[in-house]
């Protein structure tokens, strides 16, 4: 059901700045950039290597454009840091009908559009040892 770690999510202030570091640091480079106005956030897609479903690992760094969106407040509370870790698979709709059966709780049903074209849902931090994790099926 799960194939790979798609993504992980970081939650900075300062997105170029974040670039930068991770640029620098790295040598990684931003592959993708969006805003995401449903979301608030400011995103850049930082390819890391490719995987054996031809698809590949992300860091995703995220940065709000007001402060009450979910990474705002995630910020406010928590400072930056890692905000989600994010799972590859092949349907995300399955994968979220199978979280439900195990009597899990899934954020959005039916899993939204999300960065780079893909479909996405979350399983809530409660549910998953404290950690907001992410489903996402690349289409």
């Amino acid at each position: 059901m799960l194939t790979r770690v798609d993504h992980i999510g970081i939650a900075c202030t300062d997105l170029n700045q974040a670039i930068q570091f991770h640029r620098n640091a790295y040598g990684f480079e931003v592959c993708y950039r969006e805003i995401n106005d449903e979301q608030g956030v400011d995103e850049a897609m930082l390819r890391i290597n490719g995987t054996d479903d031809g698809h590949a690992t992300y860091l995703q760094l995220l940065s709000p454009t007001r402060p009450n969106s979910p990474v705002g407040k995630f910020l406010a509370s928590r400072g930056e840091g890692v905000h989600h870790i994010a799972f590859g698979t092949p349907d995300v709709d399955a994968a979220a009908a199978a979280f439900l059966d195990r009597g899990m709780r899934v954020l959005f049903t039916p899993p939204r559009p999300a960065a780079m074209g893909s479909r996405a849902t979350f399983l809530h931090p409660s549910e998953c040892g404290g950690v907001l994790v992410e489903l996402v099926t690349h289409t």
